[in-house]
């Protein structure tokens, strides 16, 4: 498929957002529960990163739309369509996480079950921007239950990397206790990752040439995609790149998204707290976001649709 960087903005942002929201409503319950105190600017920008990340992704998506103005008749198929359950949901994830950064910013006494709420609107979140690729049983890549788990725990990494880098320009002492999370929710995305990718590699076509081009002859060469310029089926379902920038794009995902946070992320909670590994930290997330984005266009250029067997076999 062809990569959107649109769609690609659109889950790397929110799915950063969801999984930051989820790290700051489980540190309220630990810290209720420990009576710990922690000062509420964390909360405060937390719930304003969640609000802005998630904004950005819901703008990033207007430019998929051919006709941006028709946007709200997404939801009208929520019935049948994860897509519109999508577009309901995040204006729902998005407005609980805004009244949970008002709560905390006005002292309001139900932070935790607002954010409880806000908590269940990202999981449902989750489910419903996974299930859009994950029901196309024809794209064999997607159809898979590790297409929703990689998409909450990449989500949950990232939002939870982020929320270490708060912790340590806003409440330091809690560096030791959000960053071991951050690296078991890195190292668990990076494991059903390759999972993924090991079950993508052994995959078998269901459709051939022969399939593909209605000729049942055991022995069939296609010459020509029948095309002299570009058209829609040749733009829009295959990606266009070698297959050496595919592989590259692979092993730098792996490596940016995974590795090198895991090792920044770790490095800073065993390091005493300063300046320079708040930025440290802080560097962790952008890498690690660098790395999602490339992830998520890998994603959707690993998925290889059945009609490229006849539209991309070019002469």
């Amino acid at each position: 498929m062809r990569p959107a960087f649109s769609v690609i903005f659109l889950t790397t942002l929110c799915g950063t957002a969801q999984g930051l929201l989820l790290t700051l409503v489980a540190i309220e319950a630990v810290a209720r529960a420990t009576s710990t105190d922690i000062p509420s600017a964390f909360y405060i920008v937390g719930a304003a990163l969640t609000v802005t990340l998630g904004t950005l992704g819901l703008f990033a998506s207007f430019f998929h739309l051919g006709h941006p103005e028709r946007a709200w008749r997404a939801i009208a198929m929520w019935r049948t369509s994860w897509l519109s359950r999508e577009c309901i949901a995040l204006p729902v994830f998005l407005s609980l996480a805004f009244g949970y950064g008002i709560a905390h910013w006005v002292g309001f006494g139900g932070t935790l079950a607002i954010g409880v709420l806000g908590a269940a609107a990202s999981v449902a979140l989750f489910v419903c921007t996974a299930m859009i690729y994950a029901c196309l049983r024809f794209l064999q890549e997607w159809a898979s239950p590790l297409t929703l788990v990689n998409f909450v725990l990449l989500g949950c990494a990232s939002g939870c990397t982020l929320a270490t880098a708060c912790a340590a320009w806003l409440a330091p002492s809690l560096v030791g206790l959000v960053a071991p999370w951050a690296c078991v929710l890195t190292l668990a995305g990076c494991a059903t990752r390759v999972a993924s990718l090991k079950r993508n590699a052994r995959l078998v076509p269901k459709s051939t040439v022969q399939s593909a081009t209605g000729i049942r002859d055991a022995k069939v060469e296609q010459k020509s995609r029948g095309f002299t310029a570009s058209a829609f089926n040749t733009r829009e379902f295959f990606h266009g790149q070698s297959s050496g920038t595919v592989r590259m794009v692979k092993v730098g995902f792996l490596v940016a998204a995974f590795a090198v946070p895991f090792v920044l992320t770790g490095a800073g909670a065993l390091a005493q707290m300063s300046t320079a590994v708040a930025v440290v930290l802080g560097a962790a997330f952008v890498i690690q976001y660098a790395g999602l984005v490339a992830e998520r266009w890998f994603f959707f250029a690993d998925a290889r649709h059945p009609q490229n067997l006849y539209y991309q076999r070019a002469s």
